[in-house]
């Protein structure tokens, strides 16, 4: 029996990708028309005997969370279970703090996946992977390739190529170490738990010996360390490597990160475009009466598309979305309850849930898409303000219930929730 643990991180997180995030918890945004936790989801109901996933994270219990965990269920025919914790636990925390509640069951294994990923995740083959290295194997990182510079912005790994073994194991170096890369999912065998264990009560003697400071030394306030906060990355990885517990298996299937609305946009496009092989069904085609589409387009079937629309590529039109006459969509994901009037214009951007954007307005971002003259090359996150502070481009983000008035431009520009615009903005934050 197998289990898979999905982290979500909480409200603090997240803050890269406001204004979206200000209406609904992150992992529930709608990438290719679905939350992007849904994606996760799908791929653990594939591997069999995968009998429940548990999503844990700090965030309280809401309608919108309860309701996805139902719908989830009922569709995959799967138990999942939410964990909340008290507070941030890190990364590793909150798999040793529900510790019994994973090893119910007795599972053979457990997944461990960050929400704040994306990918074509291969997890059958990372299973028979894992199993392939006997009883002595802890755990296994699921990896990719990067460039050199920017390999330094993520875990690197170094390997025995023979075995596969990690050697060293790196987050964030300073200088390069290697341009293997952890995606942020894991397989490991209930063995883990000893590893933790460890960790936890070093961590406990350190809260000792910082507290035992604290009333040694008179007028010195020394911060105590959380004695549950566990990080897997630098408490976990980094100790195992080169012990022959902790392995790495390699793909060059899609993978990237989504810190940010940019991301969004650059995960839609992916999503889309896996859909071709796992699910035609969900992409829109052309037909008589019906839109002009080019390339991959998810339509919700709610949704009210003129025929005289053209779509494409890469555009999902969300739930209750009216696109009325001689709209021209690419590169962008419309959500619930958006208008798009007769004649607008909308390439690299977000139009977000309930907002309305004017006749023959023009909604234009600029995507931050990987180098395609460098192999590896992954999605760059740049700053959102240059070193002499402007507004650095990127794709256009329009927040929930804001009305954009016809015939302006809205360029580079991010608008926060519940604004009725009365002009042109280029490169700017609108408040």
């Amino acid at each position: 029996m197998l289990k898979a643990i999905i982290l979500v991180g909480g409200p603090m997180k997240g803050t890269r990708f406001r204004p979206l995030s200000l209406e609904l918890p992150k992992p529930l945004f709608p990438v290719a028309g679905f939350p992007i936790i849904y994606h996760h989801i799908e791929a653990c109901s594939q591997v069999p005997d995968l009998r429940e996933i548990l999503v844990i994270g700090f965030y309280q219990p809401n309608e919108a969370l309860n309701k996805f965990i139902m719908q989830s269920q009922q569709e995959f025919q799967i138990q999942i279970r939410y964990l909340q914790e008290y507070t941030a636990l890190g990364t590793a925390g909150g798999i040793y703090h529900f510790r019994d509640q994973i090893l119910t069951g007795n599972p053979e294994m457990f997944f461990v996946m960050n929400a704040d990923v994306c990918g074509d995740f291969p997890l059958m083959e990372m299973l028979n992977f894992h199993r392939s290295k006997g009883e002595g194997a802890y755990g296994t990182i699921l990896a990719t390739e990067a460039t050199r510079q920017q390999s330094l912005t993520y875990g690197c790994i170094v390997e025995n190529k023979d075995t596969h073994e990690v050697l060293h194991y790196v987050e964030k170096p300073e200088t390069f170490v290697s341009p293997t890369i952890s995606c942020g999912i894991y397989l490991f065998s209930p063995h883990i738990f000893k590893t933790l264990e460890v960790t936890f009560k070093k961590n406990l003697e350190d809260n000792y010996n910082y507290c035992d400071l604290n009333l040694r030394v008179p007028g010195f306030d020394f911060q105590t360390p959380s004695k549950e906060v566990i990080r897997l990355e630098q408490d976990i990885f980094i100790p195992m490597a080169g012990t022959g517990q902790l392995f790495v298996f390699s793909t060059s299937r899609f993978w990237s990160q989504i810190k940010s609305a940019g991301a969004a946009v650059y995960a839609n496009r992916h999503y889309l475009a896996i859909y071709q092989r796992t699910h035609p069904e969900r992409l829109a085609k052309n037909c008589e009466g019906k839109p002009r589409i080019i390339g991959d387009v998810f339509i919700h079937p709610t949704a009210i598309v003129h025929p005289t629309a053209v779509l494409g590529p890469n555009v999902t039109i969300g739930r209750n979305v009216t696109v009325c006459e001689g709209v021209r969509v690419r590169e962008t994901i419309v959500l619930e309850g958006a208008t798009l009037q007769a004649h607008c214009c909308v390439l690299h951007s977000i139009v977000g849930w309930h907002s309305t954007v004017g006749m023959w307005t023009r909604v234009e971002g600029t995507p931050n898409d990987p180098n395609p003259n460098k192999p590896f090359a992954k999605l760059e996150i740049p700053c959102m303000f240059s070193t002499d502070g402007k507004l650095n481009p990127s794709i256009t983000v329009i927040g929930s219930n804001v009305q954009v008035p016809p015939e302006v431009i809205i360029l580079n520009s991010i608008v926060l929730p519940h604004k009725d615009l009365n002009g042109c903005y280029k490169n700017q934050i609108i408040l």
